[in-house]
């Protein structure tokens, strides 16, 4: 921007360069240099055809395009002088505001996202999911940006608001924080590591991420500088911000500046005292020609007279208030600066007349002494000094120097109230006599400066002593006489008055201004602080006058003349020059309309033929002739002399707001229509100073928003608010300050205002979802709720009913749910569409194979392909629920039941799809239950919508389809147990699987099935389901991960998963129906426990009859069958714990019937299988029996050993008895130990078993207690009781068990048989009682 104070030739070369190209068609007429430098052929159609004559076109239609041009070039000749001259305007205000001022507490506004830079942003994100960036982060914060890149910024409405121009980083920011909220709020606690500490670190790598590569000092750097201009603009600043808005050229803004004189306040001051007379004057017009406004009543007309005269004497008041010295911009140049006061506060004094004592001025002076000259007569060594002083005031003193170079260049400082001060500097030499007490006196100047006195420094000749020989002593010194800011112009005048300055006299003359309306001209005298004559200038006209006869003394004579007294103060300067400031300074003063100009302006005017044209310029025009003469030849002046009252400030205010709106909507500002700092101040000090009604204004802003809002642009609500109950107020007549007038145009205007208003309010409520993404701008969805309360209300005092508000917010929000499920059922469509197209098999041929895919996709729609598309949609609808609850409900929170209402409607719509889906799907089929699963878990947990409309329409849609599934599952299950232990081999589950191929399972989750399979065709009561037979269940590999046991039978392990699936299923409904998810589950407990019961019983069974049919003898091997039926009976234990339990008291029963049921069970197995083991104890004890003492075969049998040992070596007889039972023994107990999973059953077996044996050893001794045992009887029994003692033993069998009564009773007839056996044989042959060394190396 060029600045004001620029030099005038590089001005001027503008200028000149420029106005050569000007081509004035007529005479009198101005054209612009901008418009006729560019279109300077346009102006004139003919000239360009006059040489070369078109031929195809005939004459009519060339003169009709002429005409056109001509036209057109009128129009935009027209809009620029309108601009130029609305400019001038605008400059006034910016200049001197006496009004406003730049606020300082509005928000801050956030800088815009462009659509690339937006594409940046999601790159840089892209850039961090795909792991390009150095950004370490663990797997939560990564899914959470995940979640923010795909739902918010690839958001389709996210594109939209940064084309409507209000996307701000800020948005950015504030969307993503309030996205991981809630997810850190979900994760568990750390010890040490709180989730606030979460949050800022999720939010520093947001901002790491999203700044990218950028220096973060540059961004700060840009943002602080942003926000700078945002806030606060200098006068340079506001000048060129509205050249931009104008369309004003920068040498135009030069010209108007300089020929406005806008550094000048005295003459901003002037400006605007004389616009306000003028506004005073033209409603005296008004009110006598009764050209009054339409007013809606008639009383209306004289308290708009009222309005208009307050607004003045307001703006009266302001200007008064603003203090004379505001600005300081006329300070002289000093060589050290200085302090200006000035005491201009007359608000306590009569209004009327001023006195002398409040006429006060403050001076500053500077004295600086430079050299003296024409010292001789001293001797070149001595010592002199100078003193200075302002009579009244302190004396200073320069350094000492030497009388042969007295130089010193020292400066002092005074204040003073004389505006004829008197300045006294003096010469001095040490004195050399011994009895001097004062130093001598060479020689003094007194000078009376004046503001107006030169400042350079200036030789004056000293008035000598008598003790200086010298006669041509000279001092070299300048005095510098600061000019106050209340002193607006001084000088010697001559004068002659009625009342004052009654004789013919030169005086001292000074212009002072008390106040903004108050001036005074004053004379004053010699060292005198009070004025002796002074003349208030209130009601006086100044004008240049010819010269009087019989006044001798002055050469260029003016007058003032005060208007209906007819007192007549004449002046007269020395020359011409003078008189034209003093009239120009009086002229300021007065405030008078009338324009002086000097007589020989006026000459040379008349000379021109243009005086009559330029009688009216302002006098301001004449102080700076070249600027004048400049702005005048660029058709300038006419822009410059504009009367401001004879405008329709109204229209120029409209026009000047809408282009200021459009320049900020179109700057970098994300605005929302808000205006910066310094344009509210301008327009502000525009509407003050020109008297625009507050209503027109905002009625106006208020258009251009509508406007702008119907254009797509994003505007605040609570602007729109402000500006709408300004103008309610207005024109409803409660305005705070007091009733107003309200014209016809303003109240018909507001009510047409206020009908688009709520259209556009219910438009956008209805498109909540798209005019405020995600809750942005934040507050403005809630803001538009208000106001829309607001416009529906008939005046501003009666509040509009609840009902009327409520009915129309849910008619919009009806609307709104139609429109979102139609939007989000058109993305769902197009995005299968393009599922379908990438998946087709000429994808990658000709683009028009690829529209010809586009557009026959989806048009056979199997019932498997409606369900997936329809999973698809209530996956949308859940997103598009949970945004509204995220990011609208909190507008909506006077409306809560408004908003449930809208998302049942949406929900309802969802509906009809959802049943068309569903109908066409096969009875045979349960894919649907993920739907169930997926609306159900999402509806349960919204307290609004768990159990409403759609919710108990899920319910009842969905009850019979769990009722028959569980009925055929149950019937399933039966079956399958039925047939399953029919054929069952009793294998465990390991061994079969170990003996399964192995088979690579693709991507097998790990994890239960939701909707287990039903395996077979069953009868249900009214339906026929064909289904395939169940194969026999063989548990695959990965079954290990979902289950402990692994030894179970395949028909029990077949039905514990099933339950458990079928469990695991209906837990997973999570039915909402507390009666009848509590059926449900009682069903499934119920039907649990009966299956297992089956399965124990079944189970027991086979056990039996597997005994039963097993051998009695010591060959018998416990089969791995046996080890499964008791891990069967292990299972359906702990299955039943987690199967059958039940909540309820009375229903507990259940389980513990089925668990007495198992316990039984096992009881009965476990004494099947110990008779078992008694059994083949009994046949070995059988075989021993033969040696009986007494029987034949006993004797039959030593005789036959004893006769045979005499010649072979004949075994021991019974020893492989005893050692084939202790073998069987060792391998049952290891067998069983191996292959039962539960350890308390085993110790219950071999608790029993020992007994049981101990107990028949115990008894069969006691039937022999008469009878000395064999010899051979005696070894096998002592080396069965032995081992039997050890490996029970070792099994963890108790000492208390082992050592039993019928034990000790057993050991004890041993021993003494042993002992017996040992007389009589001669020996045991190594077979002991006693433990031994040997036995144990026999074991092993």
């Amino acid at each position: 921007m060029l600045d004001p104070s620029s030099s005038e030739e590089e001005s001027d070369g503008i200028v000149e360069e420029e106005s050569k190209e000007v081509m004035a068609p007529q005479a009198g007429s101005r054209i612009s240099p901008s418009r006729t430098s560019e279109s300077s052929g346009g102006l004139q159609p003919g000239s360009r055809g006059s040489s070369a004559r078109p031929s195809s076109p005939s004459p009519s239609a060339v003169s009709e395009h002429e005409k056109e041009e001509v036209e057109k070039l009128h129009r935009e000749e027209e809009e620029r002088k309108k601009k130029l001259q609305l400019y001038v305007f605008v400059m006034r205000c910016i200049a001197y505001p006496f009004n406003a001022k730049q606020p300082t507490d509005m928000a801050r506004r956030q800088q815009k996202i462009t659509k690339q830079q937006l594409q940046t942003v999601k790159d840089r994100f892209e850039s961090f999911l795909k792991g390009d960036t150095q950004i370490v982060a663990d797997e939560a914060f990564i899914n959470a940006v995940q979640s923010y890149y795909e739902v918010f910024l690839k958001s389709d409405r996210v594109a939209k608001m940064v084309q409507m121009g209000g996307f701000s980083a800020l948005d950015c920011r504030e969307v993503f924080k309030r996205h991981i909220e809630k997810r850190v709020r979900s994760l568990p606690e750390i010890d040490g590591l709180s989730k606030e500490t979460v949050l800022s670190s999720w939010m520093a790598k947001f901002d790491t991420i999203y700044r990218g590569d950028e220096d973060p000092r540059k961004a700060q750097q840009r943002m602080t500088a942003s926000a700078a201009s945002e806030l606060i603009l200098s006068k340079d600043q506001l000048y060129e911000m509205f050249q931009q808005i104008l369309g004003i050229k920068k040498f135009e803004h030069q010209l108007l500046y300089q020929a406005c004189q806008l550094d000048n306040l005295d003459e901003q001051a002037a400006q605007i005292r004389r616009e306000l007379d003028g506004r005073l004057q033209m409603a005296d017009q008004i009110a006598r020609a009764g050209k009054f406004p339409k007013f809606v009543s008639k009383e209306m007309e004289a308290m708009y007279i009222e309005e208009l005269k307050s607004s003045v004497n307001q703006l009266m008041a302001n200007l008064e208030s603003v203090p004379v010295s505001k600005g300081g911009e006329f300070k002289l140049q000093k060589l050290k600066k200085g302090h200006n006061t000035s005491i201009i506060d007359m608000g306590q004094e009569d209004e009327n007349q001023l006195s002398k004592s409040d006429v006060v001025l403050s001076f500053t002076l500077e004295v600086v002494i430079m050299e003296v000259q024409g010292l001789k007569s001293l001797a070149p060594n001595r010592i002199v000094y100078c003193t200075m002083e302002v009579e009244g005031g302190e004396k200073l003193q320069t350094d000492q120097a030497e009388a042969s170079k007295p130089t010193w260049g020292t400066q002092g400082d005074f204040t003073t109230t004389h505006p004829l001060p008197g300045v006294k500097v003096k010469l001095f030499t040490e004195s050399t006599g011994v009895l001097a007490l004062e130093d001598k006196e060479l020689g003094r100047v007194v000078l009376h400066p004046t503001p107006n006195s030169p400042k350079a420094a200036e030789l004056h000749k000293m008035t000598l002593t008598k003790a200086c020989p010298d006669h041509d002593l000279k001092i070299k010194l300048a005095v510098r006489m600061d000019k106050p800011q209340n002193m607006k112009h001084c000088g010697y005048l001559w004068a002659f008055g009625k009342n004052v300055w009654k004789r013919w006299k030169k005086r001292f003359f000074v212009l002072v201004q008390v106040s903004q309306y108050t001036f005074a001209m004053c004379s004053y005298r010699e060292k005198k602080a009070e004025p002796q004559e002074l003349l208030q200038l209130d009601g006086y006209t100044v004008d240049y006058t010819d010269p009087q006869p019989g006044l001798d003394g002055g050469r260029a004579f003016f007058n003032a003349v005060k208007g209906g007294e007819g007192d007549t103060v004449i002046f007269a300067s020395d020359d011409e020059q003078d008189r034209i400031l003093w009239v120009q300074a009086m002229y300021r003063a007065t405030g008078q309309s009338h324009k002086p100009v000097p007589p020989t302006q006026v000459q040379k005017l008349n000379s021109k033929g243009g005086a009559s044209a330029q009688m009216d310029a302002p006098i301001s025009q004449f102080c700076k002739y070249g600027h004048a003469d400049r702005a005048q030849k660029h058709g300038m002046d006419e822009f410059i002399s504009a009367n401001p009252c004879s405008f329709d400030h109204a229209q120029l205010f409209e026009m000047v707001q809408h282009l200021t709106l459009e320049h900020r909507i179109n700057d970098s500002f994300a605005s929302l229509g808000w205006f910066s700092p310094g344009q509210v101040f301008v327009l502000d000090e525009y509407c003050a100073r020109n008297g625009v009604r507050g209503c027109h204004r905002h009625l106006c802003y208020l258009g251009d928003l509508l406007g702008r809002s119907d254009t797509g642009a994003m505007i605040d609500p609570t602007l729109l608010h402000y500006s709408f109950a300004f103008c309610a107020s207005h024109v409803h007549g409660n305005r705070p300050d007091g009733l107003g007038t309200v014209a016809v145009e303003e109240k018909e205007r507001f009510e047409e205002i206020k009908e688009r208003l709520r259209v556009l309010l219910e438009n956008q409520i209805v498109n909540f979802r798209y005019c405020f993404p995600f809750g942005r701008p934040e507050g403005a969805l809630k803001a538009t709720l208000s106001l829309l309360e607001r416009v529906l209300m008939k005046d501003i005092v009666t509040p509009v009913p609840p009902e009327e508000v409520k009915g129309v917010i849910r008619k919009c929000l009806e609307q709104a749910a139609e429109i979102n499920y139609q939007r989000i059922k058109e993305y769902a469509t197009a995005e299968g569409k393009r599922r379908e197209m990438y998946e087709h098999p000429v994808y990658c041929l000709a683009s028009q194979v690829m529209d010809l895919t586009i557009q026959n996709a989806g048009q056979v729609a199997t019932p498997a392909k409606k369900l997936e598309d329809t999973i698809r949609l209530a996956e949308l609808v859940i997103e598009v629920l949970q945004q509204n609850e995220d990011h609208h409900a909190e507008a909506f929170a006077w409306w809560t039941d408004l908003m449930v209402e809208h998302a049942e409607h949406f929900l309802s719509l969802y509906a009809v799809d959802m049943d068309a889906a569903l109908e066409i799907q096969s009875p045979e089929s349960w894919d649907s239950f993920p739907l169930f699963q997926l609306l159900n878990d999402f509806l349960r947990l919204d307290y609004h919508l768990c159990n409403g409309k759609f919710h108990k329409h899920l319910q009842d849609l969905y009850a019979p389809l769990v009722v028959r599934y569980v009925d055929l599952m149950e019937t399933s299950i039966a079956q399958s147990i039925h047939r399953g232990f029919e054929r069952e081999g009793w294998e465990p589950v390991k061994s079969l699987t170990s003996n399964l191929p192995n088979v690579n399972l693709p991507n097998v989750n790990l994890q239960i099935p939701k909707v287990p399979n039903l395996p077979a065709a069953l009868p249900v009561s009214g339906l026929s389901v064909n289904l395939p037979q169940m194969p026999s269940f063989s548990t695959p590999s990965w079954m290990a991960a979902i289950y402990d046991s692994d030894n179970g039978s395949g028909t029990s392990e077949d039905l514990f998963w099933k339950l458990d699936a079928l469990q695991t299923f209906i837990r997973d409904l999570h039915w909402p129906e507390e009666e009848f998810a509590k059926h449900l589950d009682n069903r499934i407990k119920t039907m649990s426990s009966d299956m297992i019961e089956n399965c124990v019983k079944r189970t027991r069974m086979a056990f039996e009859s597997k005994l039963t049919k097993s051998s009695r003898s010591t060959d018998f091997r416990i089969p791995l069958s046996i080890c499964t039926m008791f891990n069967v009976m292990v299972d359906a234990k702990d299955q039943s714990a987690k199967l059958c339990a039940m909540e309820m008291g009375s229903e507990k029963q259940k389980h513990s019937e089925i668990d007495e049921r198992i316990e039984s069970s096992v009881k009965e197995m476990i004494s099947l299988l110990v008779a078992k083991f008694v059994a083949i104890l009994e046949s070995v004890l059988a075989k021993i029996s033969r040696y009986d003492e007494g029987t034949l075969f006993s004797s039959f049998l030593s005789f036959t050993v004893k006769a045979a040992s005499k010649y072979v070596d004949v075994p021991k007889p019974g020893m492989d008895v005893a050692d084939g039972y202790v073998t069987f023994v060792r391998h049952s107990q290891d067998i069983l130990r191996d292959k039962v999973n539960e350890e308390v059953y085993i110790e219950r077996l071999f608790d029993q078993w020992y007994t049981g044996t101990m107990d028949l050893l115990g008894r069969w001794l006691t039937e022999r207690m008469d009878q000395q045992l064999h010899v051979y009887q005696l070894k096998i029994l002592i080396r069965i009781v032995k081992k039997k003692y050890r490996d029970f033993r070792l099994q963890g069998v108790l000492d208390s068990t082992l050592n039993s009564k019928m034990y000790e009773t057993v050991r004890t007839r041993l021993t003494v048989e042993e002992a017996s056996a040992s007389v009589r044989e001669g020996g045991m042959q190594g077979i002991s009682m006693k433990d031994s060394d040997e036995e144990d190396e026999e074991d092993d």
